[in-house]
Protein backbone atom coordinates (compact mmCIF):
# COMPACT_ATOMS: atom_id res chain seq x y z
CA UNK A 1 0.00 0.00 0.00
CA UNK A 2 1.19 3.70 -0.91
CA UNK A 3 2.09 6.07 1.67
CA UNK A 4 -1.08 8.30 2.57
CA UNK A 5 -0.70 11.93 3.11
CA UNK A 6 -2.73 12.24 6.40
CA UNK A 7 -4.73 15.46 6.61
CA UNK A 8 -5.51 16.76 9.83
CA UNK A 9 -7.71 19.29 11.27
CA UNK A 10 -7.24 23.03 9.68
CA UNK A 11 -4.36 24.72 11.34
CA UNK A 12 -5.09 27.32 13.72
CA UNK A 13 -3.13 30.78 12.79
CA UNK A 14 -2.85 34.29 14.84
CA UNK A 15 -0.54 33.41 17.01
CA UNK A 16 0.96 37.00 16.18
CA UNK A 17 -2.57 38.80 17.12
CA UNK A 18 -2.51 36.38 20.43
CA UNK A 19 0.51 37.74 21.41
CA UNK A 20 0.12 40.79 20.60
CA UNK A 21 -3.16 41.29 22.65
CA UNK A 22 -1.19 39.90 25.37
CA UNK A 23 0.97 42.58 25.43
CA UNK A 24 4.07 41.15 24.24
CA UNK A 25 5.75 41.16 20.46
CA UNK A 26 5.29 38.04 18.37
CA UNK A 27 8.13 36.12 17.25
CA UNK A 28 6.54 35.34 13.64
CA UNK A 29 9.21 33.38 11.35
CA UNK A 30 9.98 34.16 7.87
CA UNK A 31 7.37 33.40 5.43
CA UNK A 32 9.05 30.12 3.89
CA UNK A 33 9.62 28.98 7.72
CA UNK A 34 6.24 29.40 8.63
CA UNK A 35 5.04 28.05 5.55
CA UNK A 36 7.14 24.71 5.57
CA UNK A 37 5.10 21.92 6.68
CA UNK A 38 6.97 19.42 9.18
CA UNK A 39 6.02 16.09 8.47
CA UNK A 40 6.84 12.62 10.28
CA UNK A 41 6.59 9.26 8.90
CA UNK A 42 4.24 6.93 10.35
CA UNK A 43 5.23 2.62 9.95
CA UNK A 44 2.45 0.49 10.58
CA UNK A 45 1.00 -3.12 9.28
CA UNK A 46 -2.08 -2.44 7.98
CA UNK A 47 -2.57 -6.09 6.52
CA UNK A 48 -2.17 -9.49 8.88
CA UNK A 49 -2.88 -9.99 11.95
CA UNK A 50 -1.79 -7.11 13.43
CA UNK A 51 -3.75 -4.88 11.42
CA UNK A 52 -6.30 -4.03 13.53
CA UNK A 53 -3.82 -2.58 16.41
CA UNK A 54 -2.28 -0.39 13.54
CA UNK A 55 -5.40 1.39 12.76
CA UNK A 56 -5.54 2.50 16.95
CA UNK A 57 -2.25 3.51 16.45
CA UNK A 58 -2.75 5.65 13.22
CA UNK A 59 -5.95 7.25 14.78
CA UNK A 60 -4.12 8.13 18.14
CA UNK A 61 -0.92 9.80 16.36
CA UNK A 62 -3.54 11.90 14.52
CA UNK A 63 -5.09 13.24 17.77
CA UNK A 64 -1.44 14.17 19.21
CA UNK A 65 -0.89 15.79 15.79
CA UNK A 66 -4.00 17.46 16.01
CA UNK A 67 -3.64 18.78 20.09
CA UNK A 68 0.17 20.24 18.82
CA UNK A 69 -1.74 22.05 15.69
CA UNK A 70 -4.30 23.73 17.58
CA UNK A 71 -1.54 24.98 19.73
CA UNK A 72 0.07 26.61 16.76
CA UNK A 73 2.07 24.07 15.45
CA UNK A 74 6.17 22.70 16.35
CA UNK A 75 7.95 25.89 15.96
CA UNK A 76 5.52 27.82 14.65
CA UNK A 77 4.67 25.26 11.79
CA UNK A 78 2.05 22.70 10.74
CA UNK A 79 2.28 19.00 11.06
CA UNK A 80 1.61 16.56 9.02
CA UNK A 81 1.31 12.31 9.27
CA UNK A 82 2.38 10.14 6.02
CA UNK A 83 1.41 7.03 6.81
CA UNK A 84 3.43 3.73 5.60
CA UNK A 85 2.35 0.36 5.43
CA UNK A 86 5.47 -2.09 6.33
CA UNK A 87 2.59 -5.38 5.20
CA UNK A 88 3.53 -7.12 8.09
CA UNK A 89 7.03 -7.47 6.51
CA UNK A 90 10.43 -6.87 8.09
CA UNK A 91 11.70 -5.71 4.40
CA UNK A 92 9.26 -3.60 3.63
CA UNK A 93 9.55 -1.88 6.93
CA UNK A 94 13.34 -0.25 5.27
CA UNK A 95 11.80 0.24 1.85
CA UNK A 96 8.86 1.87 3.62
CA UNK A 97 11.23 4.19 5.68
CA UNK A 98 13.92 5.18 3.16
CA UNK A 99 10.76 5.71 0.90
CA UNK A 100 9.40 7.95 4.04
CA UNK A 101 12.59 10.03 4.61
CA UNK A 102 13.79 10.48 0.63
CA UNK A 103 10.37 10.85 -1.09
CA UNK A 104 8.15 12.08 1.59
CA UNK A 105 10.67 14.38 3.23
CA UNK A 106 9.77 12.99 6.86
CA UNK A 107 12.11 14.29 9.46
CA UNK A 108 11.20 11.54 12.38
CA UNK A 109 9.66 8.31 12.12
CA UNK A 110 7.47 6.54 14.26
CA UNK A 111 4.87 3.77 14.73
CA UNK A 112 5.53 0.00 14.28
CA UNK A 113 3.36 -2.90 15.86
CA UNK A 114 5.22 -6.02 14.39
CA UNK A 115 8.88 -5.93 16.19
CA UNK A 116 11.04 -7.53 12.85
CA UNK A 117 9.62 -4.50 11.70
CA UNK A 118 10.40 -2.00 14.76
CA UNK A 119 14.43 -3.58 14.18
CA UNK A 120 14.68 -3.01 10.66
CA UNK A 121 13.12 0.92 11.00
CA UNK A 122 15.32 1.84 13.73
CA UNK A 123 18.45 0.26 12.44
CA UNK A 124 17.23 2.51 8.70
CA UNK A 125 16.51 5.23 10.11
CA UNK A 126 20.18 5.35 11.85
CA UNK A 127 21.79 4.74 8.86
CA UNK A 128 19.66 8.17 7.70
CA UNK A 129 20.32 9.74 11.38
CA UNK A 130 16.77 10.25 11.18
CA UNK A 131 15.04 9.63 15.37
CA UNK A 132 12.43 6.88 15.44
CA UNK A 133 10.36 6.22 18.46
CA UNK A 134 8.79 2.98 18.36
CA UNK A 135 5.14 2.45 19.63
CA UNK A 136 4.40 -0.43 19.68
CA UNK A 137 6.70 -3.33 18.69
CA UNK A 138 7.64 -4.89 22.21
CA UNK A 139 10.98 -6.50 20.90
CA UNK A 140 13.99 -6.33 23.87
CA UNK A 141 16.27 -6.02 21.39
CA UNK A 142 15.34 -2.29 20.15
CA UNK A 143 16.31 -1.22 23.67
CA UNK A 144 19.30 -4.20 24.20
CA UNK A 145 21.72 -5.69 21.92
CA UNK A 146 20.29 -4.07 18.80
CA UNK A 147 19.51 -0.43 20.46
CA UNK A 148 20.89 2.57 18.73
CA UNK A 149 21.34 5.98 19.62
CA UNK A 150 18.02 6.94 17.34
CA UNK A 151 15.67 4.48 18.89
CA UNK A 152 13.28 5.16 21.31
CA UNK A 153 11.13 2.26 23.01
CA UNK A 154 7.38 3.61 24.19
CA UNK A 155 5.45 0.46 24.84
CA UNK A 156 7.13 -2.03 27.54
CA UNK A 157 9.12 -4.63 25.86
CA UNK A 158 8.29 -8.36 26.63
CA UNK A 159 10.84 -8.59 29.66
CA UNK A 160 8.95 -6.00 31.71
CA UNK A 161 5.49 -7.86 30.71
CA UNK A 162 7.09 -11.34 31.29
CA UNK A 163 7.99 -10.13 35.05
CA UNK A 164 4.99 -8.09 35.70
CA UNK A 165 2.69 -10.60 34.89
CA UNK A 166 4.82 -14.13 35.74
CA UNK A 167 4.92 -14.27 39.31
CA UNK A 168 1.14 -13.03 39.92
CA UNK A 169 0.92 -16.32 37.48
CA UNK A 170 2.80 -18.78 39.58
CA UNK A 171 1.27 -17.92 42.80
CA UNK A 172 -2.24 -17.96 41.44
CA UNK A 173 -2.53 -21.45 39.26
CA UNK A 174 1.05 -23.05 39.69
CA UNK A 175 4.66 -23.55 38.31
CA UNK A 176 4.12 -25.56 35.67
CA UNK A 177 3.50 -23.82 32.59
CA UNK A 178 3.05 -24.77 28.44
CA UNK A 179 3.80 -22.01 25.94
CA UNK A 180 2.08 -21.12 22.67
CA UNK A 181 4.48 -19.16 21.37
CA UNK A 182 4.25 -17.23 17.89
CA UNK A 183 7.60 -17.97 15.59
CA UNK A 184 9.83 -14.39 15.31
CA UNK A 185 11.53 -12.15 17.64
CA UNK A 186 8.28 -11.17 19.80
CA UNK A 187 7.34 -15.00 20.86
CA UNK A 188 10.93 -15.44 21.20
CA UNK A 189 11.74 -12.92 23.76
CA UNK A 190 8.70 -13.39 25.64
CA UNK A 191 9.42 -16.99 25.83
CA UNK A 192 12.87 -16.16 27.47
CA UNK A 193 11.51 -13.58 29.77
CA UNK A 194 8.66 -16.30 31.28
CA UNK A 195 12.08 -18.89 31.30
CA UNK A 196 13.91 -16.44 33.18
CA UNK A 197 11.00 -16.04 35.71
CA UNK A 198 10.33 -20.33 35.87
CA UNK A 199 13.69 -20.49 37.02
CA UNK A 200 13.61 -18.12 39.73
CA UNK A 201 10.19 -19.57 40.93
CA UNK A 202 11.41 -23.02 40.27
CA UNK A 203 9.22 -24.12 38.41
CA UNK A 204 9.04 -25.84 34.91
CA UNK A 205 7.80 -25.15 31.35
CA UNK A 206 6.84 -28.43 30.39
CA UNK A 207 6.29 -27.55 26.63
CA UNK A 208 6.54 -24.84 24.56
CA UNK A 209 5.04 -24.57 20.54
CA UNK A 210 6.77 -22.45 18.32
CA UNK A 211 3.90 -21.04 15.66
CA UNK A 212 4.16 -19.88 12.66
CA UNK A 213 2.18 -16.16 12.31
CA UNK A 214 -1.57 -16.70 10.73
CA UNK A 215 -1.64 -19.89 11.61
CA UNK A 216 -5.53 -20.71 11.16
CA UNK A 217 -5.56 -24.17 12.80
CA UNK A 218 -4.48 -24.57 16.78
CA UNK A 219 -5.86 -27.94 17.04
CA UNK A 220 -2.75 -30.21 16.94
CA UNK A 221 -1.15 -28.08 19.53
CA UNK A 222 -4.32 -27.61 22.46
CA UNK A 223 -4.44 -31.29 22.13
CA UNK A 224 -0.64 -31.33 23.13
CA UNK A 225 -1.61 -28.61 25.94
CA UNK A 226 -4.49 -30.80 27.09
CA UNK A 227 -2.32 -34.01 27.61
CA UNK A 228 0.64 -32.42 28.89
CA UNK A 229 -1.77 -30.77 31.85
CA UNK A 230 0.20 -27.64 32.82
CA UNK A 231 -1.00 -25.67 35.69
CA UNK A 232 -1.35 -22.77 32.90
CA UNK A 233 -1.82 -22.14 29.37
CA UNK A 234 0.68 -18.94 28.45
CA UNK A 235 -0.82 -17.82 25.52
CA UNK A 236 1.49 -15.29 23.73
CA UNK A 237 -0.06 -15.02 20.37
CA UNK A 238 -1.34 -11.19 19.58
CA UNK A 239 -4.01 -9.43 17.27
CA UNK A 240 -6.22 -12.22 15.54
CA UNK A 241 -3.84 -14.56 16.36
CA UNK A 242 -4.84 -14.24 19.89
CA UNK A 243 -8.77 -14.34 18.84
CA UNK A 244 -8.17 -17.63 16.76
CA UNK A 245 -6.19 -19.49 19.41
CA UNK A 246 -8.99 -18.65 22.47
CA UNK A 247 -12.18 -19.45 20.50
CA UNK A 248 -10.82 -22.71 19.29
CA UNK A 249 -9.11 -23.67 23.13
CA UNK A 250 -13.10 -23.02 24.00
CA UNK A 251 -14.41 -24.64 21.56
CA UNK A 252 -12.20 -27.51 22.49
CA UNK A 253 -13.33 -27.55 26.46
CA UNK A 254 -9.57 -26.46 27.48
CA UNK A 255 -10.64 -23.28 29.13
CA UNK A 256 -12.96 -24.47 31.67
CA UNK A 257 -9.92 -27.33 32.07
CA UNK A 258 -6.58 -24.88 32.24
CA UNK A 259 -6.46 -21.72 33.31
CA UNK A 260 -4.90 -19.09 30.45
CA UNK A 261 -2.87 -15.91 31.26
CA UNK A 262 -0.21 -14.38 29.09
CA UNK A 263 2.31 -11.13 29.05
CA UNK A 264 -0.16 -8.66 27.05
CA UNK A 265 -3.93 -8.35 26.08
CA UNK A 266 -5.22 -5.92 24.17
CA UNK A 267 -8.97 -4.38 24.48
CA UNK A 268 -8.97 -5.00 20.59
CA UNK A 269 -9.18 -8.64 21.34
CA UNK A 270 -11.20 -8.87 24.23
CA UNK A 271 -13.83 -7.35 22.65
CA UNK A 272 -13.81 -9.55 19.35
CA UNK A 273 -14.36 -13.15 21.22
CA UNK A 274 -17.57 -14.74 22.37
CA UNK A 275 -17.90 -14.00 25.87
CA UNK A 276 -16.95 -18.00 26.61
CA UNK A 277 -13.68 -17.34 25.28
CA UNK A 278 -13.29 -14.31 27.35
CA UNK A 279 -11.20 -14.97 30.15
CA UNK A 280 -7.85 -15.27 31.92
CA UNK A 281 -5.32 -13.49 33.16
CA UNK A 282 -3.23 -10.72 31.32
CA UNK A 283 -1.09 -7.92 31.52
CA UNK A 284 -2.18 -4.98 30.21
CA UNK A 285 0.20 -1.75 29.37
CA UNK A 286 -2.39 1.12 29.89
CA UNK A 287 -6.14 0.89 31.34
CA UNK A 288 -8.88 3.60 30.59
CA UNK A 289 -10.25 3.82 34.06
CA UNK A 290 -9.37 3.66 37.61
CA UNK A 291 -7.40 5.39 40.34
CA UNK A 292 -4.90 2.58 39.97
CA UNK A 293 -4.17 3.70 36.41
CA UNK A 294 -4.80 7.24 36.49
CA UNK A 295 -3.75 8.31 40.00
CA UNK A 296 -6.23 10.44 41.49
CA UNK A 297 -7.15 14.19 39.79
CA UNK A 298 -5.38 13.28 36.26
CA UNK A 299 -7.47 15.92 34.18
CA UNK A 300 -5.25 14.93 31.21
CA UNK A 301 -6.30 11.53 31.02
CA UNK A 302 -9.68 11.85 31.49
CA UNK A 303 -9.89 14.46 28.98
CA UNK A 304 -8.01 12.04 26.27
CA UNK A 305 -10.14 9.18 26.98
CA UNK A 306 -13.93 11.19 26.68
CA UNK A 307 -12.36 12.93 23.39
CA UNK A 308 -11.06 9.68 21.93
CA UNK A 309 -14.39 8.53 22.56
CA UNK A 310 -16.29 10.97 21.18
CA UNK A 311 -14.01 10.90 17.81
CA UNK A 312 -14.11 6.79 17.82
CA UNK A 313 -16.79 5.46 19.22
CA UNK A 314 -14.58 2.75 21.43
CA UNK A 315 -12.45 3.55 24.56
CA UNK A 316 -8.47 4.15 24.02
CA UNK A 317 -6.23 0.97 24.24
CA UNK A 318 -2.77 0.85 25.37
CA UNK A 319 -1.49 1.17 21.58
CA UNK A 320 -3.70 3.76 21.46
CA UNK A 321 -1.48 5.30 24.58
CA UNK A 322 1.47 4.03 22.60
CA UNK A 323 0.96 5.59 19.31
CA UNK A 324 -0.20 9.08 21.37
CA UNK A 325 2.92 9.18 23.54
CA UNK A 326 5.28 8.48 20.48
CA UNK A 327 3.97 11.26 18.64
CA UNK A 328 3.55 13.50 20.93
CA UNK A 329 7.56 13.23 22.25
CA UNK A 330 8.68 13.46 18.61
CA UNK A 331 7.05 16.79 18.17
CA UNK A 332 7.70 18.11 21.91
CA UNK A 333 11.73 17.04 21.18
CA UNK A 334 11.55 19.39 17.87
CA UNK A 335 9.39 22.22 19.37
CA UNK A 336 12.25 21.69 22.66
CA UNK A 337 15.21 21.82 20.92
CA UNK A 338 13.95 24.37 18.08
CA UNK A 339 15.37 21.75 15.17
CA UNK A 340 14.63 18.02 13.03
CA UNK A 341 18.33 17.07 13.42
CA UNK A 342 18.19 13.01 14.51
CA UNK A 343 21.14 13.55 17.31
CA UNK A 344 20.00 16.35 18.63
CA UNK A 345 16.28 15.34 19.12
CA UNK A 346 17.52 12.11 21.01
CA UNK A 347 19.96 14.05 23.43
CA UNK A 348 16.79 16.35 23.95
CA UNK A 349 13.99 12.83 24.91
CA UNK A 350 16.28 10.84 26.76
CA UNK A 351 15.50 11.59 30.44
CA UNK A 352 13.68 14.41 29.94
CA UNK A 353 10.69 13.69 32.59
CA UNK A 354 7.13 14.09 31.78
CA UNK A 355 3.53 13.43 32.95
CA UNK A 356 0.93 11.65 30.81
CA UNK A 357 -2.14 9.54 31.72
CA UNK A 358 -0.94 7.61 33.96
CA UNK A 359 0.01 8.48 37.72
CA UNK A 360 3.36 9.38 38.17
CA UNK A 361 6.30 10.65 35.98
CA UNK A 362 8.27 9.06 33.58
CA UNK A 363 11.15 9.19 30.84
CA UNK A 364 13.19 7.73 28.41
CA UNK A 365 16.04 6.39 30.52
CA UNK A 366 19.73 7.68 28.97
CA UNK A 367 21.40 3.88 29.40
CA UNK A 368 18.99 2.62 26.90
CA UNK A 369 16.17 4.49 25.53
CA UNK A 370 13.32 2.51 27.62
CA UNK A 371 10.42 4.32 28.59
CA UNK A 372 9.97 4.24 32.24
CA UNK A 373 6.33 3.79 33.06
CA UNK A 374 4.25 1.33 35.03
CA UNK A 375 2.77 -1.62 34.12
CA UNK A 376 -0.50 -3.97 34.93
CA UNK A 377 -2.13 -6.91 35.65
CA UNK A 378 -5.87 -7.72 35.15
CA UNK A 379 -8.40 -10.10 35.19
CA UNK A 380 -10.74 -10.53 31.95
CA UNK A 381 -14.18 -10.00 33.06
CA UNK A 382 -16.70 -11.30 30.23
CA UNK A 383 -19.54 -8.84 30.20
CA UNK A 384 -18.59 -5.85 30.55
CA UNK A 385 -19.67 -3.70 33.34
CA UNK A 386 -23.52 -2.24 33.60
CA UNK A 387 -22.47 0.75 32.74
CA UNK A 388 -19.89 0.11 30.14
CA UNK A 389 -19.91 -2.68 27.34
CA UNK A 390 -16.18 -2.11 26.77
CA UNK A 391 -15.01 -2.14 30.51
CA UNK A 392 -14.24 -6.21 30.18
CA UNK A 393 -10.52 -5.94 32.57
CA UNK A 394 -10.23 -5.51 36.41
CA UNK A 395 -7.04 -4.28 36.95
CA UNK A 396 -5.81 -6.43 39.95
CA UNK A 397 -2.07 -5.03 40.08
CA UNK A 398 0.02 -2.23 39.24
CA UNK A 399 3.94 -3.08 38.70
CA UNK A 400 6.39 -0.36 38.74
CA UNK A 401 8.72 0.85 36.08
CA UNK A 402 12.17 0.09 38.33
CA UNK A 403 10.53 -3.17 39.40
CA UNK A 404 10.38 -4.76 35.96
CA UNK A 405 12.83 -3.15 33.67
CA UNK A 406 16.46 -4.89 33.69
CA UNK A 407 18.85 -2.26 35.86
CA UNK A 408 20.09 0.59 33.96
CA UNK A 409 23.81 -0.87 35.02
CA UNK A 410 23.09 -4.08 32.96
CA UNK A 411 21.45 -2.64 30.13
CA UNK A 412 24.17 -0.31 29.57
CA UNK A 413 26.40 -3.75 29.30
CA UNK A 414 24.70 -4.62 26.24
CA UNK A 415 23.39 -1.29 24.98
CA UNK A 416 26.20 0.65 23.44
CA UNK A 417 23.85 3.77 21.55
CA UNK A 418 27.03 5.02 19.64
CA UNK A 419 25.72 8.34 19.01
CA UNK A 420 27.13 10.22 15.59
CA UNK A 421 30.38 12.20 15.69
Amino acid sequence: MAEQSVSRQRFVKGIGTAAAAAGFPALVPRRSEAEEVIRVGQIESLVGPFSVFAKTEINAAAMAVDAWNKRGGVMGRKVEVVIGDDQNNPGTAVLKARSLIYQQKCVALMGTVNSAATLAVGSTAASLGVLFIDSGGHTDAIVGEKCSWNSFQTCHNTWMMTHATGYSIAKLFGKRWYLITPDYAFGHAVARGYEDVVKRVGGQIVGNDLIPIGTPDYSSYLLKVQAAKPDCLIAIPGGQDLVNLLKQADSFGLLKKIPAAGPYTELEVVWQLPKSARVGYWGVEWYYKGDLVFGKGNAAAQQFVGEYRKRYGVPPTPYSIGAYVSMDRVLWAMNEAKSTNGAKLARTLEGAEFTSFWKGPSHYRKEDHVLMWPALFSKVRAEGTAEDKYDVLEILDRQEADVIAPPAAEQAKICHLDYPA
